[in-house]
């Protein structure tokens, strides 16, 4: 008989995310054959910007997540730079690319250490206090002395992940969100003293990526080597490209594609289209394109499941993220697969820190930083970018001076997606359905997989909930 499992609100994953999943005998081992990825909380930034100053965009857009904020703050400025019709000078350029190095590190740190790895290892003995009790412990995780090393480097990650924030907010002014990404370039001025402080902090980063971070990624991989076989899902890649190298942006550290059916191709970002039919939204606003969608909540619309849009390229399901990125590129080629995601992130981590300590070295201190052009009564723009999640675009309006819509499509909308309006599931359900089950009552290997996508529902759903009083603390230092 079939069995419901419903594992929610799904741990160690920026956000609410429930899963569901449909667990049935196939040829005499239990396994998915059904599966649902609901965001289960609404915010609404494309709203709140409607009416505003556009040039608050680059700034609003950061809150979505504290994760991630600087990719945000890049599509806005992009999106912006666009509708104005203004580019960044090369310090400009190379300053966004430092500050949002420093934030890839962090997050992809944070992932393997802090958010996916506990999946792999029985801490009993080790970690017996919360946060980390109570816990799946099962027969195939790592333990003893390979445990307690996973621990050490647990917390050794979390300096790393302070100094990267240290490192971003050198030429940032702050982390987690910058108040110096603006369309144009970014505001704050290169002197030597703070090019010898960024590199110093990044030697620290890939010393730790290269002796600690990708060895233990490939210890990973040496102890479940099943799981290079598991959590494919649609197997079809899109990257949006990012850290420009040229002012024009025609070349990309990590450039702009697709991997479909097998074969490579560009990307077009007009055949990007927004499915609702299984979302808590109007279905008005299902099949558009971000530059004509709104985002119109319906709660308690029947059948629907998520928060979360159904994002389509071309009509195809895509998965989004690190590994997407690395395929694209041809730095990574291995495979499609929960392995593979961890790998090439560890992988993209060395090659996002190399590329820094390069950049340092174009700087020009005392040189422009950015550019300015007034914001015309009446424009559009489209900021295309990625986050350390994945493909991150945003969609600009202007009319009459002020915004007149806004549209983000996240990475985790594109990986976290309920089913489209012809019934295709998103790149996590995709990838449960056929994840063997060993032990209904803890199953790992639904976490394994969904925390291989790093999924962050802060990004993908947005809420505002009028009448919330807000809450003030005092905090003493």
């Amino acid at each position: 008989m079939p069995q419901v499992i419903k594992v929610g609100p799904v741990t160690r994953v920026e956000g609410h995310l429930d899963i569901e999943v449909t667990v049935e005998a196939v040829n005499g081992r239990q396994q998915v054959v059904d599966a649902k990825s609901s965001g289960t909380m609404f915010r609404g930034f494309e709203t709140m910007l409607v009416g505003r100053d556009p040039l608050d965009a680059s700034q609003l857009t950061q809150r979505v997540c504290g994760v991630c904020p600087i990719s945000h703050g890049m599509a806005a400025s992009l999106a912006l730079e666009a509708a104005l019709g203004v580019t960044a000078p090369s310090n400009g350029r190379i300053l966004r690319n430092l500050t949002l190095g420093a934030n890839y590190i962090q997050s992809h740190v944070l992932h393997f250490y802090h958010l996916a790895a506990p999946d792999y290892l029985d801490t009993t003995g080790l970690l017996d206090m919360s946060p980390w009790t109570p816990r799946y412990v099962t027969s195939d995780m790592a333990k003893g002395s390979t445990a307690a090393t996973f621990v050490d480097h647990y917390v050794k990650a979390l300096e790393i992940r302070r100094k990267a924030h240290q490192m971003g907010a050198i030429f940032g002014a702050k982390m987690p969100a910058s108040p110096t990404l603006v369309p144009g370039g970014a505001t704050e001025p290169v002197t030597a003293a703070r090019v010898t402080a960024f590199r110093a902090l990044l030697t620290q980063m890939q010393a730790f990526i290269n002796n600690v971070y990708i060895p233990d990624v490939l210890a990973v991989a040496r102890l479940f080597p099943q799981y290079a076989t598991l959590g494919k899902g649609s197997g079809n890649l899109l990257a949006y490209g990012v850290f420009d190298l040229n002012s024009a942006g025609s070349s990309k550290l990590l450039k702009r594609g697709t991997y479909t059916n097998g074969a490579f191709g560009q990307v077009n970002a007009s055949l990007i289209k927004e499915y609702v039919k299984y979302s808590w939204y109007s279905v008005s606003n299902t099949g558009l394109n971000p530059s004509r969608g709104t985002t119109t909540a319906y709660p308690g619309k029947s059948g629907a499941y998520s928060w979360i849009k159904a994002p389509r390229y071309n009509d195809a399901v895509y998965e989004a993220g690190p590994l997407a990125r690395m395929y694209v590129n041809g730095d990574y080629r291995k495979g499609i697969s929960v392995i593979d995601r961890v790998a090439a992130r560890a992988l993209e981590a060395k090659k996002v820190a190399d590329a820094m300590a390069g950049w340092l070295n174009e700087l020009v201190p005392g040189a422009a930083v950015y550019a300015y052009k007034a914001t015309p009564s009446n424009a559009t723009g489209v900021g295309l970018t990625e986050a350390p999640r994945g493909a991150l675009g945003h969609w600009l309006q202007i009319a009459g001076g002020k915004v007149s819509r806004y549209q983000i499509v996240t990475p985790t909308a594109w990986n976290a997606s309920p089913m489209d309006d012809a019934g295709r599931h998103g790149p996590i359900e995709q990838a449960l359905i056929g994840t063997p089950v060993a032990d209904p009552n803890q199953p790992i290997e639904l976490l394994r997989v969904v925390h291989s996508f790093d999924p962050c529902l802060s990004c993908s759903v947005h809420m505002s909930r009028p009448g919330d009083k807000a809450r003030r603390m005092l905090v003493r230092v």
